[in-house]
């Protein structure tokens, strides 16, 4: 399987510029990603991407999601509430140092923060 990201040593990451509206997001919702590394490619099933996810503080999503590519999410900081209502309303809350993994076909969320987190995602398709 070929890997479509490129050798990157360590660098600064600009915490301050570069983010952009992820895909399932209102944009008004308060969530940027910035992408470090790779992408996806839904048409042709295939791909990785590493990026950073902000919610900025009170920031909520909707509904929940459900996407055919598998997804690793670690919360490097903040809080973070899993399964909130469509308000931002309950769910079950996380702080720092949390980490999932999902399968394909897994719905998840709706998602909310309290006072603003960052994650990092990894996202990848199964090798054909």
């Amino acid at each position: 399987m070929a890997v479509n990201k490129v050798h990157d040593e360590f660098h600064a990451i600009d915490m301050a510029d570069g983010w952009q509206l992820p895909e399932g997001y209102r944009p008004d919702a308060g969530v940027h990603e910035k992408v470090l590394a790779g992408s996806l490619d839904p048409a042709a099933k295939r791909g990785t991407r590493t990026r950073l996810l902000r919610f900025q503080p009170g920031a909520f999503s909707t509904r929940p999601f459900t996407h055919d590519y598998w997804e690793e999410v670690f919360l490097v900081s903040g809080d973070l509430s899993v399964g909130s209502d469509e308000q931002g309303r309950g769910g079950t809350p996380f702080t720092g140092a949390t980490y999932a993994v999902r399968p394909p076909g897994v719905a998840h969320g709706p998602f909310r923060s309290d006072g603003g987190c960052v994650l990092l995602e990894i996202h990848y398709y199964d090798p054909v």
